[in-house]
C-alpha cells in the first residue's frame, strides 16, 4: 500500500491505508464542486469564523496533533508543537485579513467619462493540493487557509508516509465547521494526479515537492489549461561576510542547517564564508554540529531528529558518496548516531570544486556544504551559482550593508542575520528550479482567484 505510517525512530509500521479508486476520486471532485457552488456564496465573516475555529482546535489539541507528526515523520516533539502553532497562526491570519485582501479595487481610469472600473476577486472552484511530508500540517495550512477563505474548495493528495496527518487535516476542518466536501483528503496514487487535473471541474493545482514531481504536474496542468503554483527544492546560501559576529553566526548556522533534521526546503544548505573568516568559522561550526544530540524525537534532550524514513536516509548517504567520488571531502562530525532509527551522521562537505555536480544538489538532511569565497563579490557569485532560487541569508555586523548584499542574491526570499524562516505573515516562494508562485499573505490568496474587471460605462455610442 502506498499510504503507510512507519515510525522512523523505531521502524514500526503503525497503520496502513487503502489507495483511492478512480471512482472515489471522481466522486470527491463532484462533491467538492457541489460544495463550491454554495461555499463561494458564503460571506467572509462566516468563512472567517471557520478559519478561526480551526486555529482554536489546533491550540486546544496541540499535544495530540504534535504527537502524530513525531510518530509519522520523526520530527522533534518541540518542533512538532511549533508547527501546530504556526499552522494555527496561518488560519488566524486569514480569518482576520481575507476580506480586506480580496476587497474590490476601484481602478483610476484615465478618462472618468468612460465610466467606473472595479476589479473584483472571485474564486475559481475546485483545486488540488499536492503536499510533502516534511511539514504535514503547515504545508497544508498555507494553501487551504487562504484558498478556502477565498471561496475555493480543495482536494488534498498528501505524501504517502504521513496518511494519519493527512486524515487529521480533514478531521480538523470538519470539526471547525467547514461544509462536507469542501476539503477532502484523498489517498490518491501519483498516477491518478493526471486524472484529477484533466477533470473539467478541477481548476488548478498547488504543489510542494521535488523538481521532478513539479515538472510532471506542471506539464499535466498545462495540457489541461489549469493554473499551477510550484514550491520545489532549495539550496539556500548562508553568506558570511568578513565583519560578521562569528559566535552568533555559527549558532544560527547550526540551527539553520539542522532544524527539522535538515529536511527543509529553506534550510541553510550552502555555507559561503569569505576567506578572512573561513577557517575560524569551519572550526567553530564543526564544534557546534558536534554538540547536536541524536536520539528519540520524543525526548526533550534530543536536538537532532532521524530522517523521515530509512529510504530517505539511504538516499542521502548515497548522495554523500557521490559527492566524494567527484572530489569533495566529507567529514563526519560528532558522536556516532544511534543504530536504531533512520539517522544520518552529520557531515560537512568541503573542497567542492566548480566541476563537482554536488554543488548543485539539494542534500535533504544533516549535510552541510562549505565554500570559501575570496571576498564579498565572490560570495554573491557563489550564492547565485545555483539552479535553485528559494531563500538565503546574509550575516554581517552592518545590517544596512547586509540589505544591499541581499538585493544582489537571486532568490525569492533573503534574510539578514537570520536563516530563512517561515511565518504566517511573510510570503513564501522562489524562482528558477525552486518553482513559481507565492503562498501566504495577499500574494497567496490571490493565486487562485479570477481578477475580474467590472466597468460601468454610460456614454453614447459613436454611431
Amino acid at each position: 500500500m502506498a499510504y503507510t505510517s512507519t515510525n522512523p525512530y523505531t521502524g514500526e509500521v503503525t497503520k496502513t491505508f487503502h489507495d483511492a479508486t478512480d471512482t472515489d476520486i471522481v466522486q470527491a471532485i463532484e462533491k467538492a464542486h457541489e460544495a463550491f457552488l454554495s461555499w463561494k456564496k458564503t460571506s467572509f465573516p462566516a468563512r472567517a469564523k471557520i478559519m478561526q475555529r480551526a486555529a482554536e482546535i489546533l491550540r486546544r489539541d496541540s499535544d495530540a496533533y504534535a504527537k502524530l507528526l513525531t510518530l509519522e515523520m520523526g520530527k522533534l516533539i518541540s518542533e512538532a508543537q511549533a508547527e501546530v502553532e504556526l499552522s494555527a497562526k496561518i488560519f488566524e491570519y486569514y480569518a482576520i485579513n481575507a476580506r480586506t485582501l480580496l476587497a474590490p479595487e476601484k481602478l483610476p481610469v484615465a478618462d472618468l467619462a468612460e465610466g467606473e472600473a472595479v476589479l473584483v476577486h472571485e474564486p475559481l472552484g475546485v483545486l488540488l493540493a499536492v503536499e510533502p511530508w516534511n511539514f504535514p500540517y503547515y504545508q497544508v495550512a498555507r494553501i487551504i487557509a487562504p484558498q478556502l477563505s477565498a471561496g475555493n474548495t480543495i482536494l488534498l493528495k498528501h505524501a504517502g508516509i504521513v496518511p494519519q496527518s493527512a486524515a487529521a487535516c480533514e478531521k480538523l476542518m470538519l470539526e471547525a465547521g467547514l461544509p462536507e466536501g469542501a476539503f477532502k483528503n484523498l489517498y490518491a496514487a501519483h498516477s491518478q494526479i493526471d486524472l484529477i487535473l484533466q477533470h473539467p471541474l478541477v481548476r488548478g493545482v498547488a504543489l510542494t515537492g521535488s523538481e521532478g514531481a513539479g515538472a510532471s504536474v506542471a506539464v499535466s496542468a498545462g495540457q489541461a489549461l489549469k493554473k499551477s503554483t510550484l514550491e520545489l527544492g532549495g539550496a539556500d546560501a548562508f553568506v558570511v561576510l568578513a565583519d560578521a559576529d562569528l559566535e552568533k553566526t555559527v549558532k544560527w548556522a547550526v540551527f539553520g542547517r539542522h532544524w527539522n533534521g535538515g529536511q527543509v526546503c529553506v534550510s541553510s544548505k550552502r555555507m559561503i564564508i569569505v576567506k578572512d573568516l573561513y577557517d575560524r568559522f569551519l572550526e567553530s561550526y564543526t564544534v557546534g554540529v558536534a554538540g547536536l544530540r541524536a536520539g528519540d524525537p520524543f525526548d526533550p534532550a534530543t536536538t537532532l531528529a532521524p530522517l523521515s524514513s530509512q529510504d530517505a536516509a539511504d538516499e542521502l548517504k548515497e548522495r554523500i558518496q557521490q559527492a566524494v567520488a567527484h572530489g569533495a571531502t566529507a567529514t563526519e562530525v560528532g558522536p556516532k548516531v544511534p543504530n536504531r532509527g533512520a539517522f544520518v551522521q552529520p557531515t560537512i562537505l568541503t573542497n567542492i570544486t566548480d566541476d563537482n555536480p554536488a554543488r548543485n544538489w539539494e542534500f535533504f538532511g544533516p549535510v552541510s556544504m562549505l565554500f570559501r569565497a575570496e571576498d564579498e563579490d565572490d560570495a554573491v557569485r557563489i550564492a547565485n551559482d545555483s539552479p535553485f532560487g528559494l531563500g538565503g541569508s546574509v550575516f554581517t555586523s552592518n545590517p544596512k550593508h547586509g540589505a544591499k548584499v541581499a538585493k544582489r542574491i537571486s532568490t525569492g526570499m533573503v534574510f539578514v542575520n537570520h536563516p530563512t524562516m517561515v511565518k504566517a505573515d511573510l510570503p513564501f516562494g522562489g524562482i528558477r528550479n525552486s518553482g513559481y508562485g507565492r503562498e501566504l499573505l495577499g500574494l497567496g490568496i490571490k493565486e487562485f482567484v479570477n481578477h475580474k474587471l467590472i466597468d460601468i460605462v454610460d456614454i453614447d455610442a459613436p454611431f
